[in-house]
């Protein structure tokens, strides 16, 4: 299933074909935007000429810094987040053979992916609980017994971008975070 986040079709097309550009999407999605934070591997790619784990892993951390707080930036605090993307670049590489997809084809359910999730930076138990939604809704990987574990993380309505399937249901999720946000505010 195709990715429709960002409404850019080059960079929901990156983050439909790149495993990685999915998982970096997701770790910047925090504080920022959600359309905007997906937006990120687009942005490096565009800079670094490539999105390879192994690529960025090795990139001068300094002048990584640089291309991601170049505007627009990857995210709203670009020097934090370049430093945790470069980390969990050098996990996929040294932990994964280079091949973030393996952080979930390899996970023998729901509760494993998330605690894969977990060990890699920015991503917290929430976070790691969306980007298993995500992976059983948009892109259908369900191991064997997957099926209840990835319904333990399903949630009705548009609440995350694991429930972001094309425009409409993107401004949904927004709508959601909205009320969310005004609910918090006024408490």
């Amino acid at each position: 299933m195709a990715i429709h986040i960002t409404d850019n079709p080059d960079a929901d097309e990156l983050l439909t074909s790149n495993p990685f550009a999915l998982l970096i999407g997701m770790m910047l999605d925090q504080q920022y935007p959600m359309e905007h934070a997906f937006l990120g591997p687009h942005k490096v790619i565009g800079r670094l000429g490539s999105f390879d784990p192994a690529a960025i892993a090795s990139a001068d951390p300094e002048e990584f810094a640089a291309l991601c707080a170049t505007t627009p930036a990857i995210h709203r605090f670009p020097g934090s987040m370049a430093a945790r993307l470069q980390e969990v670049a050098r996990i996929v590489v040294e932990e994964y053979d280079g091949d973030a997809s393996r952080i979930w084809t390899e996970a023998s359910d729901g509760k494993d992916l998330a605690k894969r999730l977990q060990a890699l930076p920015g991503f917290g138990a929430q976070k790691a609980k969306i980007f298993v939604a995500l992976v059983a809704k948009q892109l259908d990987v369900r191991p064997d017994g997957w099926e209840r574990a990835a319904g333990d993380y399903a949630l009705e309505g548009y609440r995350s971008v694991a429930d972001v399937v094309d425009p409409v249901s993107l401004q949904k999720v927004r709508d959601f975070k909205k009320a969310k946000k005004a609910e918090a505010r006024s408490e």
